[in-house]
């Protein structure tokens, strides 16, 4: 089994969000080749003879290290937010410090997904994020993806004001992550499919991306979802346009490996005498880049079960409050075959100055 990141000093398990260790004290900072902690002095620490140092931005939260060599202070997943909070914002910044917490948990797990992240600064159409606040401006912010940036409002890292947005639109799920999933999506839409078999197939799925987004969103906006959703999407949202299909079904891949990914690491397995369905215990793997599709919505849909009966244990909602019907297994068999062939390429080694390898732990 791999190892959970653990503090450098007394080994306790470290959430990867960890500035400093709970038990001990020690500070620490994250090192994304090995996907472990190691102690800091003076803001640097030395690994395998290099010098690391820790991200310009660490007084609001980020525990990255940042290699030697590396073309700026800032670490590579600061380095892909494009535009931010003005210096003397301290309230959003505060909201960013957590956004962007989300967005390392991204990347890492994109990393480790083996899918290509080329920098907004690196090509054009590159990956970037644009992180404001309406709370600071006055003036609402539209979360969404265009050219390769992502756009979030930093004020729904606020719990009570993204859940009152959740009520209102009747969503299941609404998270920062979440959000992160779905809008990388759309970039990876654009990013994964290169040849014209690929789109078809896409197309036989999603439905046509060409058709006009602004006559569906006023569409379902004022016509809401169909009665028969269920059979065919994994939410209501979905339904909107075949971009909205892709990339909630693109978030959701995300969701079930990134957890199961979690349960490999902390040793959760359900006994076969448990779950009575099945001849073998239901382990989950560190990745599925080699399993069948099938094998992961299995060891999902088992997982997923024992998930909501902890929280309903607790009087919390499910954890994941959705359904996996026969279509949507369609669509995230697409969405496996599509990311496990996923190129990395040498543009994203130069841009990161150093890999993100394949097979390193997220959790």
């Amino acid at each position: 089994m791999i190892n959970q990141p653990r503090c450098p000093h007394c080994r306790r398990f470290l959430y990867l969000d960890a500035l400093a260790c709970p038990n001990c004290g020690g500070e620490v900072a994250f090192h994304i080749l090995t996907r472990q902690f190691f102690g800091i002095r003076n803001g640097r620490t030395v690994i395998d003879g290099d010098t690391w140092y820790t991200c310009s931005n660490r007084d609001w939260a980020c525990n990255w290290l940042v290699w030697q060599e590396a073309p700026a202070g800032r670490c590579f997943s600061c380095r892909l937010t494009r535009t931010g909070p003005a210096a003397d914002d301290t309230i959003a910044l505060e909201k960013l410090a957590k956004t962007e917490e989300a967005k390392r948990r991204l990347v890492l797990q994109l990393g480790d997904l083996g899918v290509p992240i080329i920098p907004w600064d690196i090509q054009p159409g590159g990956l970037g994020f644009d992180l404001t606040s309406s709370l600071s401006s006055g003036e609402r912010v539209m979360i969404g993806h265009a050219n390769g940036i992502v756009t979030i409002d930093l004020a729904e890292s606020l719990d009570d004001r993204r859940e009152a947005l959740r009520v209102k639109l009747g969503e299941p799920y609404r998270t920062m992550l979440g959000h992160l999933r779905h809008e990388v999506g759309h970039y990876y839409q654009g990013t994964l499919i290169k040849d014209d078999a690929t789109w078809a197939r896409c197309r036989e799925l999603f439905g046509d991306e060409r058709s006009s987004y602004q006559d569906a969103l006023k569409r379902h906006y004022a016509m809401g979802a169909p009665d028969d959703w269920r059979e065919r999407f994994i939410s209501e949202y979905a339904t909107m346009h075949p971009w909205e299909d892709f990339a909630e079904t693109f978030a959701h891949y995300l969701h079930a490996t990134g957890t199961l990914q979690t349960a490999s690491a902390i040793g959760i397995r359900l006994d076969n005498d448990v779950t009575h369905m099945r001849d073998t215990d239901v382990v989950p793997l560190h990745s599925y880049q080699d399993e069948s599709v099938q094998r992961l919505l299995a060891d999902w849909e088992w997982m997923t079960e024992a998930f909501n009966r902890i929280n309903r244990s607790m009087g919390l909602r499910d954890l994941y409050p959705f359904q996996i019907v026969p279509a949507v297994r369609e669509k995230l068999g697409f969405m496996h075959e599509l990311i496990t062939k996923a190129p990395l390429t040498t543009q994203q080694q130069a841009a990161l100055a150093l890999p993100i390898p394949r097979d390193r732990q997220v959790r």
